[in-house]
C-alpha cells in the first residue's frame, strides 16, 4: 500500500542553509559568534551583517531595522530555542569547551541526548546556542539511533552531565565511546540538576 504522507514531502527537499536575528547588539552579536562559533562576517554594518564559518555566503545573519524592541519574557516566549553547530570529533568538541572556559563563556546546560553530546550556550541577546558532537561519530547510526531506539523514545532530553567531569575523564585516557557509555549510565552527572531546559531569562 503506497504511503500516502509521502505525498507531503518534497521529492528534492531544500537543505537548511542559515538562520537570521533580529538584534539591538549588533557588535556584540558579530564578536560572540566570532568567539564561540567561528563565525567570520562576510559583510558588517549597523543594521545588518551576514556571516559564516564555511564556504557558504552566509549561516547566521543580523537585522537591525528601526522600531526594533527588546522581548519581555524571551526565555519562555514561544520561538527558537537555540540553534547548533557540530564538531566533527570529540576532542575538538570537549577542546572547545576549554578554549571558552578559559574566556570566560559557559554553557548553561549539558545534555547527552544519545544522538549527541551537547553544551547550551547563550548569545549576547539570549538566544540559545549549541555546541555538539555527534553520539556515535556517524550520522547514519545516530539516525538509526533516534528513529528507533526505545531508550531515546522515553527520555528524548537525555542525561545531565558536568562537563568538567569529561574533561578529566578524556586527560585520564578515556575514550569517547567510553565517556560517552558512561555520561548516559549517569556517571558525570552534575552537583546540581537543573530542573528544566528553558532559556535563562536575560533581560
Amino acid at each position: 500500500m503506497p504511503d500516502n504522507k509521502a505525498k507531503n514531502y518534497p521529492v528534492n527537499p531544500p537543505k537548511l542553509h542559515h538562520t537570521t536575528f533580529t538584534t539591538l547588539r549588533m557588535d556584540q552579536m558579530v564578536s560572540w559568534y566570532g568567539l564561540v562559533c567561528g563565525l567570520k562576517p562576510v559583510f558588517q554594518s549597523d543594521e545588518a551583517s551576514w556571516l559564516t564559518n564555511d564556504e557558504a555566503n552566509h549561516r547566521i545573519a543580523f537585522l537591525s531595522p528601526p522600531g526594533l524592541k527588546h522581548p519581555t519574557d524571551k526565555g519562555h516566549e514561544t520561538g527558537i530555542h537555540h540553534t547548533a553547530f557540530e564538531f566533527e570529533t570529540f576532542d575538538m568538541w570537549i577542546n572547545n569547551y576549554v578554549r571558552l572556559r578559559d574566556q570566560g563563556i559557559l554553557p548553561f546546560l549539558q545534555l547527552d541526548h544519545g544522538i549527541t553530546m551537547s553544551v547550551y550556550y547563550q548569545d549576547p541577546d539570549g538566544n540559545g546556542v549549541e555546541i555538539q558532537v555527534d553520539g556515535f561519530g556517524d550520522w547514519a547510526d545516530s539516525s538509526e539511533w533516534i528513529a528507533n531506539a526505545k531508550e531515546f523514545a522515553e527520555n528524548p532530553i537525555g542525561t545531565w552531565f558536568d562537563p568538567e567531569k569529561l574533561v578529566a575523564a578524556r586527560d585520564a585516557g578515556l575514550s569517547f565511546q567510553e565517556i560517552h557509555e558512561r555520561t548516559r549510565a549517569g556517571e558525570y552527572l552534575p552537583a546540581i540538576i537543573p530542573e528544566d531546559i528553558f532559556l535563562p531569562e536575560v533581560w
